[in-house]
């Protein structure tokens, strides 16, 4: 039987006390400034972890290429996140929106109203990965701030037992999370603005890691020319235009009537351009 190593609330730089006191006699211009600096802390975090992001990129990239899928799996802002990144994909990149999953503890109402306790339960992510036939060759990555959510640590000591690659983003050293992933990231960007306020300083580096992974993964599969979203779903004005303008440089069509017929017809630049 497999142990989790347990952190105490104490231990947890997340839970540390923010470095400001009394906020609520601050103006608003103070509260913005400070919140503005401690943002500027964020960025220096991530670049300290770029390697351990490109483990995972790395490990995640040749199975998506093989079919396999990307899960992400989280609570609160941390699973939120997971949702929001996942849900761009499809529409960005125009892959099929089962390739990259969000899935969050409560479901889809946690997505809007706050069911915290649904994280506690160690059997739930794994139940709720299962109703997606999780298999080897997929690959999932835990996010939890606090790197010790029982809906995420359950669910990866459960993808280790068979055999599914894992990683996470956590925002702690040492977290039974990280413990339990393949790949881990560890974030570390400080005690928050408000004490254990994680989705502030923690969900903004998240939210940073999570860009680059999907990017990442996307321009791997292909999905990307030169700097262009080529397989971008065509569902708007501003899109079509857009679709439109980057036709008409990449084929050298100067009529933009005839570049927008060729785009609606086979529904990306790229099968557009392939079918020139």
């Amino acid at each position: 039987m497999q142990t989790t190593p347990q952190q105490t609330p104490e231990s947890r730089i997340t839970e540390a006390p923010s470095p400001y006191r009394h906020i609520e006699q601050m103006s608003a211009a103070e509260i913005v400034q400070h919140i503005n600096e401690e943002d500027h802390k964020v960025a220096p975090a991530v670049k300290a972890v770029l390697p351990a992001v490109t483990a995972l990129i790395e490990a995640a990239s040749p199975l998506l290429a093989a079919g396999g899928r990307l899960f992400y799996l989280g609570a609160g802002t941390s699973g939120r996140l997971g949702v929001l990144d996942a849900s761009e994909c499809p529409p960005t990149y125009g892959v099929d929106a089962g390739i990259v999953n969000g899935l969050m503890a409560g479901g889809d109402a946690a997505l809007r109203f706050g069911i915290e306790d649904a994280e506690d339960s160690y059997e739930t992510g794994w139940h709720d990965l299962q109703q997606y036939h999780v298999q080897p060759g997929d690959f999932v990555t835990g996010i939890a701030a606090s790197g010790t959510t029982p809906y995420v640590v359950g669910a990866l000591r459960e993808c280790r037992k068979h055999n599914i690659a894992t990683g996470c983003i956590v925002c702690n050293p040492g977290s039974p999370v990280a413990a339990h992933a393949d790949y881990p990231i560890e974030v570390i960007t400080g005690p928050e603005f408000i004490t254990g306020s994680t989705r502030m300083k923690s969900g903004t580096a998240q939210k940073m890691i999570l860009n680059m992974i999907s990017t990442a993964l996307m321009i791997r599969l292909g999905r990307v020319y030169d700097n262009r979203m080529v397989y971008m779903q065509i569902t708007n004005r501003k899109l079509t235009d857009r679709g439109v303008r980057m036709l008409m440089e990449a084929a050298g069509i100067s009529d933009y009537e005839k570049a927008r017929a060729l785009l609606l017809e086979h529904g990306s630049v790229q099968a557009a351009l392939n079918n020139l």
